[in-house]
């Protein structure tokens, strides 16, 4: 855990500003209440966390990197927004079942984790999901985009359906090689999708 924190805090210790918010919250902003608990899990920089507190929730932004999230504090502070951090390993932490009514996962992806992010969600809660896809016209995506060159950390097609295939689908977006290549969102997979309500 030490080496991969460490990796990420070199990483984060010369970043000055948020990073961006994803596509999936940006575009679907009005999907959402405006009340509740979020959750921005491995949350890097936490722009979806301030996001999220800006649109009053009750925001939390978990990452390894202790450094990204002092700076996360500093970005939150400079806004006058309320965020709750926390440093720990996103893959080993506890997700407690039913305390989240929105998740958001931005370009990160352990697919032994899916089954207790939907655990973590309440009913009628979502899950803002985006991360990288494996191919774009016929080329391993790592050869010509950014994100992580392990295959095994990209997802194949329409896997993300697949993986949440237990929730309802609100959104999902791929567009793979079709029309303008110049255009759209290319190298990743977005998805929205709610938790059933529990039937009495």
């Amino acid at each position: 855990m030490q080496e991969i924190r460490n990796k990420w805090n070199e990483r984060y210790e010369k970043a000055y500003v948020p990073n961006q918010v994803i596509d999936v919250l940006k575009l679907n902003q009005h999907l959402l209440t405006g009340t509740g608990k979020s959750l921005d899990f491995a949350c890097g920089l936490g722009g979806n966390a301030l996001r999220m507190a800006e649109l009053g929730y009750e925001s939390h932004a978990w990452d390894i990197s202790d450094s990204a999230l002092e700076k996360v504090h500093e970005f939150a502070h400079e806004r006058k927004l309320k965020l709750i951090t926390k440093q720990c390993d996103v893959s080993q932490e506890k997700l407690e079942d039913e305390s989240f009514d929105i998740i958001i996962v931005s370009r990160f992806l352990l697919r032994e984790l899916i089954p207790s992010l939907i655990a973590a969600l309440k009913p009628e809660g979502l899950i803002f999901y985006q991360t990288f896809v494996q191919q774009v016209q016929n080329q391993p995506v790592a050869d010509t985009s950014p994100g992580p060159n392990n295959k095994s950390y990209r997802l194949e097609r329409n896997e993300l359906l697949n993986l949440f295939s237990e929730l309802d689908i609100c959104y999902y977006r791929e567009e793979a090689m079709l029309g303008d290549m110049a255009k759209g969102i290319r190298s990743e997979a977005l998805l929205i999708a709610q938790k059933k309500m529990i039937e009495k």
